[in-house]
């Protein structure tokens, strides 16, 4: 029997290490993350104990390659589902939208992401962190931001804040309300993405018609803006001339 070629272990590399990352969302979306131990996840996925360890350093770092997976195939599938759009603001809602609805569906899985990213280990640089962080770069260029460099790290902490206060324990906002903040910020009509039932939130305008401008213009760069979302991405260099 001949050996594999490359290109043959690099495909079977690639599935292992995608059934260890299936297998660990699963897991810790139904006991949790303390409950969950590698070898459960091994046994679930069906692989050996020690390719865990080869593929991550830690059971930390393999959750957030997990959390990060999750979200770059929800996010791609709510982008590409029919009908299919190159409209940058349907897009745009439908990436606010995917966000949401992932943190709303998955409350247990996506708490224990938020409270790991903000331990010592700090985010992890990965495929699926890379692949995440390209899809909301180009759903921003989409939208028409003639600065993405400075309107994709806004977007991404804005979706932080969103996902950390609907998952706050004992005060979380509700869904629509959060949805309603972030499409009237970037003029969004309620009708565009996936609208919940009910129409906005008593008080929030229903835009409808487009907006003249769609980029997205930041004054300036506060701390709030400059925290990272999903990866720690390089800052842009400061720019003496600012947005309007």
């Amino acid at each position: 029997m001949s050996p594999r070629s490359a290109s043959v272990n690099e495909e079977l590399r690639r599935r292992s290490r995608e059934r260890i990352l299936a297998a660990t969302v699963e897991l810790v979306s139904e006991r949790g993350y303390e409950a969950t131990t590698l070898g459960d996840i091994a046994e679930r996925a069906g692989s050996a104990r020690g390719l865990i360890s080869y593929y991550f350093p830690g059971k930390r770092q393999l959750l957030q390659s997990a959390v990060h997976r999750l979200m770059h195939l929800t996010l791609e599938e709510a982008l590409e589902r029919e009908p299919r759009t190159e409209d940058g603001r349907e897009r745009l809602a439908r990436a606010i939208d995917a966000i949401l609805g992932l943190a709303a569906e998955r409350p247990v899985l996506m708490r224990t992401h938020m409270a790991g990213i903000l331990q010592a280990e700090g985010f992890v640089q990965c495929p699926e962190q890379q692949r995440l962080a390209a899809l909301l770069r180009d759903t921003v260029e989409r939208y028409g931001s003639t600065d993405v460099a400075r309107d994709y790290p806004l977007l991404r902490a804005l979706l932080m804040g969103a996902v950390f206060a609907q998952l706050l324990p004992g005060a979380p906002m509700p869904t629509a309300r959060l949805r309603a903040e972030l499409f009237q910020r970037y003029g969004l009509g309620w009708e565009l993405g996936t609208p919940p039932d009910g129409g906005p939130p008593d008080g929030t305008p229903e835009l409808r018609a487009p907006l003249p401008d769609r980029s997205v213009r930041v004054p300036d760069q506060s701390s709030a803006s400059r925290s990272p979302l999903w990866s720690p991405d390089e800052e842009p260099p400061a720019r003496s001339k600012s947005s309007k």
